[in-house]
């Protein structure tokens, strides 16, 4: 964005890693639902498009706000007029520094992952969100035990309806085809010649997009094909690798089969995974899947940036740190102006899209002393994306988040097929969930943004039978 506006200016991208994310293939679905691709690109695509775009791939050492300065770990310094930080955010582990502890981020964990699952007959997934939620349905061949803190699946996407509605997919025991996915597929630049360096692994790649695990061969050692079992309304407790657990002397749980006691486990695994209902696992390795903190180490030591509960740096509507001439954008910042009351900050791909072209947008705006509007992607919160092979699309408060008691909800599910949750508060429809090809979203984006009184339609509104799209058009 910036590139295309100052043709003249020198802009620089730092970056650790050798590649580039780009968004190709993008789609406008509707007014604030898009799909696009995720694509992993030599920087020098982007330095031939645009010739006043030079990338310096190094990490930032430090940030000396008050001199303008940035130092990178190569031990060179910048200068900068105006700086955008955009430094995503890193796993939150359960445990940091165990060998048999995987978060899952970016494309080099992604590998990791798979290189250990080759050998794995057993795998704990602890976490509950989108990650935890694809890799789950993905992983055939090894046994899989869930521990979700949540009473359902998929909290941060769904409530306890959805997830019913979704189970029934991880017990199926035949896998049908996939369905032909176009987003993105992820590979490291080189990393099939040369095996990384043990040291790089703590420096962070770039975040997964969507359909992150397509082209991973995600298959264990075993001969089935799903096999989960889900602990709900837990934690991790602690962590024992085997010498410690011998001497213990607890008892670990085998798999759990229907209808059978939980018999104690025979088998010797390299960790144990004590649950805080008391429970034991053994297994090949944990897989922690628990959200993401924002990446805002190396900027703060010497900047006095104000920072948001989440830990992220706070930005105004102009997307504007508390610091003079620095702005953020994506995962490393919290969104601290006053949201429309259907739109909220998470940390997706889609939003980091539009934050950092937004954010782009501000800087030349503020460059030349021009006033900007905020950007109408942030009236509507919209996300499109896919779980256990559905299309799933998520609208406004599609939870009720931050609605309190006073919201009332509406459903229509076709077991197999399709569901639909709509959020409704004093007649007018603050959010919804679709699952399947419903072809609602359009529609309801609409009666979202729109705020128009539907009491007088009742629960017609899900109607099968109605054809609500004639309705509002």
């Amino acid at each position: 964005k910036l590139a295309m506006e100052f043709p003249s200016e020198d802009i620089f991208l730092m970056t650790v890693s050798p590649v580039i994310k780009a968004v190709t293939n993008f789609k406008q679905v509707s007014k604030t639902l898009e799909e696009f691709d995720v694509e992993e690109q030599p920087s020098s695509l982007l330095e031939k498009r645009y010739p006043n775009i030079k990338v310096i791939q190094s990490g930032v050492k430090q940030l000396k706000s008050d001199e303008h300065k940035i130092f990178t770990e190569d031990g060179k310094e910048y200068m900068y007029e105006k700086l955008c930080l955009c430094a995503g955010a890193k796993p939150k582990l359960i445990f940091e520094g165990n060998p048999y502890v995987l978060g899952i981020r970016d494309t080099d964990s992604a590998q990791a992952f798979q290189k250990n699952l080759a050998q794995a007959e057993r795998i704990v997934v602890v976490g509950n969100g989108g990650i935890a939620l694809e890799l789950v349905y993905e992983i055939q061949g090894c046994e899989v035990i869930w521990a979700i803190k949540d009473k359902a699946i998929g909290n941060t996407f769904f409530d306890a309806g959805a997830a019913e509605f979704l189970i029934p997919k991880l017990s199926a025991e035949k896998r049908e085809t996939p369905i032909e996915c176009k987003r993105t597929k992820y590979t490291m630049e080189g990393s099939e010649e040369k095996e990384r360096p043990v040291a790089a692994s703590d420096k962070l790649g770039s975040a997964l997009g969507p359909d992150w695990h397509e082209g991973l061969h995600l298959k264990g050692t075993k001969e089935f094909s799903h096999k989960v079992h889900i602990e709900i309304l837990c934690e991790v407790k602690k962590i024992y690798l085997q010498q410690e657990f011998i001497q213990l002397q607890r008892t670990s749980l085998t798999f759990p089969q229907e209808e059978k006691n939980v018999e104690p486990d025979e088998v010797l695994w390299p960790v144990y995974v004590e649950l805080t209902n008391g429970k034991i696992y053994g297994c090949d390795f944990i897989v922690s899947a628990t959200g993401v903190v924002p990446n805002v180490q190396p900027f703060l030591d010497g900047n006095n940036f104000a920072v948001g509960e989440d830990g992220g740096l706070k930005v105004d509507k102009h997307m504007c740190t508390s610091l003079p001439d620095i702005y953020a954008a994506g995962d490393i910042c919290t969104a601290a102006w006053d949201p429309s009351p259907v739109w909220h900050q998470m940390r997706l791909w889609t939003q980091a899209r539009q934050m950092g072209w937004y954010a782009g947008k501000c800087m030349a705006a503020d460059t030349l002393g021009e006033s900007i509007e905020m950007d109408f992607s942030f009236e509507l919160f919209a996300h499109v994306t896919k779980f256990f092979n559905y299309k799933v699309v998520v609208l406004g408060k599609y939870n009720a988040q931050g609605l309190g008691l006073d919201h009332e909800l509406m459903l229509r599910c076709t077991k197999g097929q399709e569901y639909v949750k709509v959020v409704m508060q004093n007649g007018r429809m603050m959010g919804a969930v679709l699952i399947g090809e419903t072809d609602l979203e359009e529609t309801f984006e609409n009666l979202i943004l729109n705020q128009m009184d539907l009491s007088a339609y009742g629960e017609d509104l899900l109607n099968p039978d109605i054809d609500i799209e004639d309705y509002f058009d």
